[in-house]
């Protein structure tokens, strides 16, 4: 008990950095999401059979294939197989193919929620506004965003809490996130060695963040409860 309250300080500094990157990555790869699954939404959505055919498919490999084979195919391919190493090396270069993996994985799963969001509110609005001379556009953003927004709100929660335990298969690339930070302790990392209790207390990082995130996500949707 006294070794590990000597211990206790270098080890919280490592896992303070490794969820230091832990939360980088969840915060970009949800502002590239975003956004990124709306526009493959409207996409898989599209008219244009071909576009949506395409779209379809892309995002059925993706979530039919594991994040962490998506992840060593985007970090390693283009060095092994193409001798382009496009992401370099250290920390900056797998950060950069973490993100691109996650940002592109979470994409596909957030634009089938926006697609079942959208399609919910019935057609009728839409046409009723067609009727009122309410421009596509304005349709869209007055009166199919605010209501699919509501709706969307749950599985989006759902897939927000998901990320945050995923991002700990990016250290199968070596990603220094927290989990990585604890585990190195098993190696001889700051002169500790054969270490096990730092890669257990990563959990509480998990359990703490993901409370906050819970409570979060609830305001807004009791917030959103006027749609009802």
């Amino acid at each position: 008990m006294k070794l590990i309250l000597e211990q206790m300080p270098i080890v919280v500094n490592a896992l303070n950095i490794g969820f230091l990157q832990t939360l980088k990555l969840f915060i970009v790869t949800l502002v590239g999401a975003f956004p990124l699954g709306l526009i493959i939404a409207f996409g898989s959505m599209s008219r244009f059979k071909p576009l949506s055919y395409v779209t379809k498919l892309v995002v059925w490999v993706v979530r039919g294939t594991p994040l962490m084979i998506q992840l060593l195919i985007i970090y390693y391919f283009p060095g092994l197989i193409l001798n382009n190493p496009i992401w370099g090396g250290g920390e900056t270069g797998r950060f950069l193919a973490a993100s691109t993996a996650f940002i592109f994985n979470y994409a596909c799963y957030f634009s089938e929620i926006y697609r079942g969001g959208i399609q919910s509110v019935p057609v009728g609005q839409q046409e009723a506004g067609l009727v009122l001379g309410m421009k596509k556009s304005q349709i869209f953003f007055r009166v199919t965003l605010l209501q699919m927004i509501k709706r969307i709100v749950p599985p989006m929660s759902n897939e927000i809490i998901t990320l945050v335990k995923d991002t700990s298969l990016s250290r199968i690339i070596a990603l220094q996130e927290v989990i990585w930070a604890g585990q190195s302790f098993m190696k001889g990392s700051h002169g500790i060695s054969g270490a096990i209790w730092p890669l257990f207390f990563t959990a509480v990082y998990y359990l703490i963040f993901n409370g906050i995130l819970t409570l979060l996500l609830g305001r807004l949707e009791k917030k959103l409860d006027y749609f009802r």
